[in-house]
């Protein structure tokens, strides 16, 4: 019986017995064995016993020969695995290879590396990017790795944007990714959203997190087309793009939305908000991150089941909608989020970690809220928990479309700063109501200004 000690043994003591053993065992079942058990090779191992196993049938063998050849790093074995990365039928044992190939860090790879960046396989085609990273002072190398900056793959794309054309003089101290001007702080603004951002600096707010007005479903919402719509809310996040600050999250609560059907022998009409204005996010440079569905209790929402639950016939099915969708997305950086947690002290990091229970799914289940001056208004559970998971205390919270102002409030209890803008009267007397009660921002001193006001403010602090 082979044991993972006898194996150890065999390789100190009698490494031609371990090469017999993987030379002619037959049981597919021992030679994985052997393979997966045999850990760090030892200086001057003969890895010509791997070189049969390459032609094995049972895949898992031909992946962990491969996978020891590459702790030899010996350029000996290159143009036999260069064969294999070239003629394998499993796309992972041909990145292993590759991987292989650069685990040698021998100039001789490099012509074997650059054929494989014709590869079909992105990922193999990757791995060979890594490897050739290596190398990047040589001109050839640095020429070809250029090259895929037209790669169909945005992945591709992406690593060739970092490695070679990220303007890396562009990088913002930690003092500025922290601040947030001074003006904006605690302010509500009224007036036409794309007015107002129009005076707002670059790389501004820490995060934004909104419900947009639906498409022609609430009397605060009218619309000339759909088309209108879509194009009015991409106007405004292309403005959230730039004033958000690098590497910071732009959070988006939306649902397909039910405009009722015009008479009897007309059908209601159902548009898909969220994927329809996602092109348009990624487009203008957001990256997406994670979608978290809002689930609420069934006898909450509308009822469209029950024609259906009488007649029981099909095609005319229509599910209740008990959910909303909170699309996450990131403004694209070629840095990593540890860089954008890292621009906190310590401090600030432990004051805002997440310590309670929190949900670990994508699944949100909160209950709606109700309200008589707004038909749609945010539950403040919700912006409680994106306020904790995307932003640190000091930061400076966004909603462009603020309705009654749960945002600012949430983002006041959890020792954040608010900026929030709106261009419905009624609303911003609420919000006014509620600042005078010191029921709504009662942490802190709060402003509501006109967008000529808010004018003057921004012009005043760019001075």
């Amino acid at each position: 019986m082979i044991t993972t000690e006898h194996i150890n043994e065999l390789k100190i003591k009698n490494r031609g017995e371990l090469y017999k053993l993987l030379r002619e065992q037959k049981d597919n079942g021992k030679i994985l064995f052997l393979l997966e058990h045999l850990g760090r090779l030892p200086s001057g191992f003969n890895g010509e016993c791997f070189i049969s196993l390459l032609q094995n049938k049972d895949d898992r063998i031909r992946l962990l020969a491969v996978k020891n050849i590459g702790k030899l790093s010996n350029d000996y074995y290159l143009k036999t695995v260069y064969g294999f990365a070239r003629e394998d039928q499993n796309s992972q044992i041909r990145r292993e290879a590759v991987s292989t190939i650069g685990r040698m860090h021998s100039y001789k790879a490099i012509p074997f590396l650059l054929e494989m960046l014709s590869d079909s396989d992105p990922k193999v085609l990757l791995q060979a990017i890594r490897a050739l990273l290596v190398f990047r002072s040589n001109p050839t190398v640095q020429g070809a790795l250029k090259k895929l900056m037209t790669h169909p793959n945005e992945m591709i794309q992406s690593v060739i944007q970092k490695e070679f054309f990220y303007n890396k003089s562009l990088s913002i101290s930690k003092e500025k990714h922290r601040e947030s001007p001074g003006f904006m702080k605690n302010v509500v603004v009224y007036g036409d959203v794309i007015g107002i951002l129009k005076y707002v600096p670059d790389e501004s707010v820490h995060l934004t997190f909104t419900s947009p007005p639906y498409y022609n479903a609430r009397d605060y919402s009218i619309y000339q087309s759909y088309g209108e719509y879509v194009e009015f809310l991409a106007d405004v996040f292309k403005e959230v793009h730039r004033i958000t600050k690098e590497g910071r999250f732009f959070l988006l609560n939306t649902s397909p939305i039910i405009i009722p059907r015009f008479s009897r022998q007309h059908s209601s009409k159902r548009y898909p908000i969220p994927f329809d204005i996602h092109p348009h996010l990624i487009q203008m440079g957001w990256e997406f991150i994670d979608d978290i569905v809002w689930v609420k209790p069934e006898e909450t929402v509308k009822n469209r089941n029950a024609g259906f639950l009488q007649h029981r016939k099909p095609l005319a099915y229509k599910p209740n909608p008990v959910t909303e969708y909170v699309m996450v997305y990131r403004k694209k950086t070629d840095k990593l989020i540890d860089w954008a947690m890292r621009q906190y002290d310590w401090d600030t990091v432990k004051q805002s970690k997440v310590l309670e229970e929190y949900e670990t799914s994508n699944v949100w289940a909160i209950d709606p809220v109700f309200d008589k001056v707004h038909s749609a208004v945010f539950p403040k559970e919700l912006c409680n928990r994106v306020i904790k998971l995307y932003s640190y205390k000091g930061d400076l919270i966004f909603d462009p479309f603020a309705g009654s102002g749960t945002l600012g409030k949430a983002a006041i209890d959890l020792d954040r700063y608010f900026f929030l803008t709106e261009k419905e009267r009624k609303y911003i007397e609420r919000i006014r109501q509620e600042i005078g009660n010191k029921s709504l921002f009662d942490k802190t001193e709060s402003h509501i200004l006109h967008i000529e006001e808010f004018r003057k403010l921004a012009k005043g602090e760019n001075r």
